[in-house]
């Protein structure tokens, strides 16, 4: 399982109608594009909108998904909250095996110590059937997991078997690489920082950019693993300036622009989020026109 979800996972899109319906058709695109080259797929993540999404809709994506992939890649769920009793028991019901694990991000909002964060992820553990990935995103949630608290979980609960690290630091990545044990999977969660991540000893991403190019990112994550790191440079250079005007505007307003001026999907999103300006539509939409098609 642990060897199925390093390299370039995606953090899949929901794309939506103008009514604001889940557009299946541009899911179902989306989903055989990611053929070209992911290696997994993370459906309800934050790129996936699942914010806004009912539980009956993720259900109903992830069912989608599933169907349309056939077996082809790792699916990973997006499972989050800062309620941890009812948390647990969402993920307990989760239990089949076209599941590979969960991603699950710290608690938001509530803002808990460190001792906190510890638990929640002890009940997650011990409630899942799945095998759970630790998201650390301290811009969203307000309180971020220290590579501590990281080096506990790996050591402590067996369950959980990774951490989506996006903190921004390369320095928490290399103490993390330092300290956790080699099979416990250390994920970016920073397109940008995939590449010094990987460097550093980390074992891949889960991606936005790749949700357009999924062939040309998951090359960059499959060179700099292989220790090709001139080539790797090569296209991580040629796709860094769209990345840098992907979260310009908020995410997932670039990325489903991008998916919209290369025929995947709508840019259509549910409030409170609003798709991308004219002007930033303008620059990402040069941007694709450089880097060129996945063909």
């Amino acid at each position: 399982m642990k060897q199925e979800l390093k390299g370039c996972g995606v953090a899949l899109v929901t794309p939506f109608s103008e009514s604001g319906a889940i557009d299946y058709a541009g899911l179902e695109r989306l989903v055989l594009h990611m053929h070209r080259g992911a290696d997994y797929l993370v459906v309800a993540g934050t790129t996936g909108e699942a914010a806004t999404l009912t539980d009956e809709e993720q259900a109903a994506v992830l069912d989608f998904v599933i169907e349309i992939n056939a077996g082809k890649l790792p699916v990973v769920l997006g499972l989050g909250g800062n309620n941890t009793k009812a948390l647990a028991e969402r993920a307990a019901s989760v239990s089949r095996k076209d599941v590979a694990a969960l991603l699950s991000v710290s608690p938001y909002y509530n803002r808990p110590g460190q001792e906190g964060i510890y638990l929640h992820y002890k009940a997650l553990a011990e409630a899942s059937p799945l095998p759970v990935i630790a998201y650390n995103v301290p811009s969203r949630t307000g309180a971020g997991i220290a590579p501590e608290t990281t080096v506990r979980m790996a050591r402590d609960l067996d369950n959980v078997i990774g951490i989506k690290e996006a903190s921004g630091s390369i320095v928490q990545v290399m103490q993390l690489a330092e300290r956790l044990p080699d099979d416990f999977l250390l994920i970016s969660g920073d397109d940008a920082l995939a590449l010094p991540h990987m460097a550093c000893g980390g074992h891949g991403i889960i991606s936005v950019v790749a949700n357009a190019y999924p062939k040309k990112f998951g090359d960059v994550i499959r060179l700099t693993a292989e220790g090709r790191f001139s080539e790797a440079r090569t296209l991580h250079y040629q796709l860094l300036p769209l990345i840098e005007l992907l979260f310009s505007e908020g995410n997932p307003a670039g990325i489903k622009e991008v998916l919209r001026h290369i025929g995947i999907c709508g840019n259509a999103h549910r409030l409170p989020l609003v798709s991308a300006s004219k002007a930033l539509s303008d620059k990402l939409y040069a941007q694709v026109a450089e880097i060129g098609s996945e063909q």
